[in-house]
């Protein structure tokens, strides 16, 4: 890759240099042309920026299938008014929505992403291993956190008693996912996470036991947490501690913790989060979606708590491309603290660095240097209205999503000219509209009407 303005986030950046690939690894980043060797491809970059490939750290691919409903919704309202939507949902609907969902991330520079699949209806097939199957298709890195609810509304939790599962239920088949699937290699396209839910919806004996069974096989947690105002009360009525300190309390924060949202934090959380390691994924659009409110992003990074970005689940941030998480998020800082709150570049870290941190693969991912994985975006800024822009990392972050030249995956093309090279992107695309009308129809089997929703 030549002749391209490099923003590698760790390291200098480029106007005009190269990044050759040795296998699926990054062999040399460096300016000026790339030196002559004979038998290797060659990918002209000329008026494009390349960055590392964007992670994605929160998602609920299964939602592509129930977008544009409870539009109007606060968080806890637009969950009770789709649970048992999401109750009809079998095999087929996971993986022609994680089809769907995953080509629409890769399509935005995406190169790894998490999914959190909480919902495990009996009787519907393997809704994981639908999923895992989509993304080896799409071409993308896959963190599945298989997900689990056992506190339903006869135990004092949100969610109906008929969307969750019994404790013991919850722990053999999440160990059986991370023995079945995660990978800890160096080049895995596959690792797994342990992922309860939420505070209102998992037990605290499912998340201390979550946690045991996660540090037993050395994969990562992951939850919800500090979402809505709902949320704290929720903690502060039932457990009498705000989120922060009942996860402390159930020993859940750490290095291998990452929490979505976090958007209600003191400053005593932040410093909780800072001192612990425990990683956040930010989510501008569906906290915005949903009237959450604003993280405070630029105070955690400040005090050093790690932040990643996700588009989160697509019914509340509906066709929500992960580049443009970006500018949602500078946007929102801003609008909040001011223009110093959050950078161009930091914001870019955000999607990559912060993001494999998340996942425990920043000495993989996340930068543009050698040793580390060929996931690499580029991106075209030399369009008639693009060029303008003096600073094209400023035209990633700051406008729309400009065009993609390439995705590569471990070296390996994934999108090229702006289209999905695995797969046939239309035919993707589909995969989410049949899987939309699917679960339609066995919702209405089911005497829960989605249309109905809609408002």
């Amino acid at each position: 890759m030549e002749n391209v303005h490099v923003a590698p986030v760790v390291g200098p950046e480029y106007e005009s240099g190269y990044i050759r690939i040795d296998g699926d690894l990054i062999a040399e980043v460096a300016a000026g042309p790339a030196p002559e060797a004979p038998g290797v491809t060659r990918i002209d970059g000329t008026g494009c920026l390349a960055t590392p490939g964007l992670v994605n750290t929160h998602h609920h691919l299964y939602q592509w299938a129930s977008q544009g409903l409870a539009q109007d919704a606060t968080l806890f309202e637009w969950l009770v008014a789709l649970y048992q939507v999401w109750a009809a949902m079998d095999a087929d609907v996971v993986e022609g929505a994680a089809t769907a969902g995953l080509s629409w991330l890769a399509l935005s520079g995406c190169t790894t992403t998490s999914d959190h699949h909480y919902i495990f209806p009996k009787g519907r097939g393997d809704l994981l291993a639908a999923e895992i199957e989509a993304a080896r298709a799409v071409g993308l890195r896959f963190h599945p956190a298989r997900g689990s609810m056992d506190r339903g509304q006869s135990k004092g939790g949100l969610p109906p008693d008929v969307v969750v599962e019994e404790l013991d239920d919850i722990l053999s088949a999440t160990a059986e996912a991370v023995d079945a699937y995660h990978d800890p290699s160096f080049s895995s396209m596959l690792r797994v996470a342990v992922a309860p839910c939420s505070p209102f919806s998992a037990s605290a004996e499912l998340m201390t036991e979550s946690a045991a069974l996660a540090r037993e096989k050395g994969v990562r947690l992951h939850t919800h947490l500090a979402e809505t105002v709902d949320e704290d009360e929720h903690c502060r009525e039932q457990f009498g501690l705000r989120p922060v300190d009942y996860m402390l309390k159930l020993g859940w924060l750490g290095p291998d913790v990452w929490l979505a949202h976090a958007v209600h934090l003191s400053d005593a959380d932040i410093g909780k989060l800072a001192a612990t390691g425990t990683g956040t994924a930010h989510c501008p659009s569906s906290n915005g979606r949903l009237g959450a409110g604003i993280a405070r992003v630029s105070e955690m990074l400040r005090r050093g708590a790690n932040v990643g970005l996700g588009v989160d689940g697509s019914a509340s941030s509906e066709l929500t491309p992960l580049a443009g998480e970006m500018r949602q998020a500078l946007l929102y800082q801003r609008a909040r603290y001011g223009p110093r709150a959050l950078t161009a570049r930091q914001a870019l870290e955000l999607a990559t660095l912060g993001g494999a941190r998340n996942l425990g693969r920043h000495h993989e991912l996340g930068s543009l240097e050698p040793g580390k994985l060929a996931d690499i975006a580029l991106w075209r800024v030399d369009g008639p209205y693009t060029a303008a822009v003096a600073d094209p990392v400023c035209a990633l972050v700051f406008g729309p999503v400009p065009p993609l030249a390439r995705v590569l995956v471990g070296g390996r093309t994934v999108v090229a000219d702006g289209e999905l090279r695995t797969l046939p992107q239309d035919e993707a695309g589909r995969a989410g509209l049949r899987a939309r009308r699917r679960l339609a129809r066995l919702a209405e089997e089911r005497g829960f009407t989605a249309a109905e929703q809609i408002h």
